[in-house]
């Protein structure tokens, strides 16, 4: 069983910074892609930045040049560290990842972590 595990949220001052980590653990072959995606309250959940192995890296508009997302393949995680935080950024941030599985057949599967809460406010 797979799962993803969020941890680096809170609450943080406009212009200031946090960094969030993922971690995959479990029973897999590989990881295709791992990214962040958040969810304010009334919106819909949408991408905020995602790595795909061996492929381009994507970021939303709205984050380019403050948020940086990196992984390391060995430890299975991907960090999304945030700078120059707004209270536009406010939400739930979910980790994403797309990752390859055996068990009666080889499949990819995309599996969520359970949420961290980001609040940007003085």
């Amino acid at each position: 069983q797979v799962q993803l595990v969020e941890s680096g949220g809170g609450l943080v001052q406009p212009g200031g910074s946090l960094r969030l980590s993922c971690a995959a653990s479990g029973s897999f072959l590989s990881i295709n892609a791992m990214g962040w995606y958040r969810q304010a309250p009334g919106k819909e959940r949408e991408l905020v930045a995602r790595i795909i192995s061996g492929g381009p890296t994507t970021y939303a508009d709205s984050v380019k040049g403050r948020f940086t997302i990196s992984r390391d393949n060995a430890k299975n995680t991907v960090d999304l560290q945030m700078n120059s935080l707004k209270p536009e950024d406010t939400a739930v941030y979910y980790c994403e990842g797309v990752i390859v599985v055996r068990d009666s057949a080889i499949r990819m599967s995309e599996y969520w972590g359970q949420g961290t809460q980001v609040t940007v406010s003085s």
